[in-house]
């Protein structure tokens, strides 16, 4: 599973966002994603690709920026 489906995934299962408006450009707030609704987001990433976010980052304001994040973790881990 990539990036972009697990959080496509994940917010239309919490907050019933339909998947097709999770797009890179997307802000987050827009798609109702707030604080701690972000921890869990970030929670989930960690639990299935078995990463870990370094918790000083600076939160990403797009599903893009999310999913760049996240990758480069990925990689940067495998």
């Amino acid at each position: 599973m990539d990036s972009l489906t697990l959080i496509r995934e994940f917010l239309d299962s919490r907050l019933g966002v339909p998947p097709g408006q999770v797009v890179p450009d997307a802000a987050l707030a827009a798609l109702g994603v707030d604080s701690l609704m972000m921890l869990e987001l970030v929670f989930e990433c960690e639990d299935r690709f078995g990463v870990t976010l370094d918790k000083n980052l600076k939160s990403p304001k797009t599903v893009g920026e999310l999913v760049t994040l996240v990758d480069r973790l990925r990689d940067a881990q495998s």
